[in-house]
């Protein structure tokens, strides 16, 4: 990793710590979780690097790194306050896995798109079903929930952004993830 790419994640770092001292400060726990959450999801590229031996692109490094910022900045005000920032999140996130899906698929000789797709929708159904039962439990207890829903038209649109990520992985991932793909 170049020290180009060590500063970025460095800084994005930094973001998150910021967006976890904002959160402390609010008193705020989603903030705060998410951004240690966030903080770990940074270290994703390297440990993919160390335990399979592929060699990231500096812009897949900042893409995964862009999803752990925009997730926990989301949590101090930006889900509520901008419309279309959940589904952003969604589909940057699922993009994530079903590029991971649609690499580990080709590299063993089969057709990515119905895996990337099953992978995907399960894995959508199985966090819309904890962000259910932690928001359920939160409020049941009278603590501040660490994430929150707002009702099946709010789960079905997850679901749908997370079908818009793996489809963009289908449609472009022969020309994105070919090197990591092709990789041995």
């Amino acid at each position: 990793m170049s020290t180009a790419e060590q500063g970025v994640g460095r800084e994005t770092r930094y973001t998150l710590l910021t967006v976890f001292l904002v959160g402390l400060r609010r008193r705020d726990p989603g903030a705060v979780v998410n951004a240690v959450v966030a903080a770990l999801g940074t270290y994703l590229p390297t440990v993919v690097t160390r335990a399979y031996g592929v060699k990231l692109q500096p812009w897949q490094r900042a893409y995964v790194n862009t999803a752990m910022v925009t997730h926990a900045v989301g949590m101090l005000g930006p889900y509520d306050d901008v419309w279309w920032w959940d589904h952003l999140t969604h589909a940057h996130s699922s993009s994530i896995l079903a590029g991971i899906v649609y690499v580990v698929s080709r590299r063993k000789g089969r057709d990515p798109g119905p895996r990337v797709v099953a992978a995907v929708i399960s894995f959508g159904l199985v966090w819309e079903t904890i962000e259910y039962a932690i928001h359920a439990t939160a409020k049941r207890l009278d603590l501040e929930p660490i994430l929150v829903t707002y009702g099946r038209k709010d789960t079905f649109l997850d679901i749908v952004f997370d079908l818009v990520g793996a489809v963009l992985v289908l449609a472009f991932g022969d020309r994105v993830l070919d090197e990591l793909a092709a990789n041995e």
